[in-house]
């Protein structure tokens, strides 16, 4: 199912869109596409790690590094 969703864009971010849509050769609205679902992928990400955190802590992950370092 797709649906269409209708929004408002001030000049400034408009420009830059259709300046973006110009260089890359697709159409704006697959880069709206593109940024709403990174931007949710992004906020989805933020709220499990926040969940996480305690947890991580608890085993003794106090940094991203620490994280990194465990699974290098």
């Amino acid at each position: 199912m797709q649906s269409t969703l209708t929004i408002r864009l001030d000049n400034d971010l408009y420009e830059l869109l259709e300046a973006a849509s110009q260089k890359s050769g697709r159409p704006k609205s697959e880069l709206v596409r593109e940024s709403l679902k990174k931007q949710l992928k992004i906020e989805r990400f933020r709220e499990l790690r926040e969940n996480m955190l305690p947890y991580a802590e608890k085993a003794g992950f106090l940094t991203d590094d620490d994280i990194f370092n465990e699974n290098s």
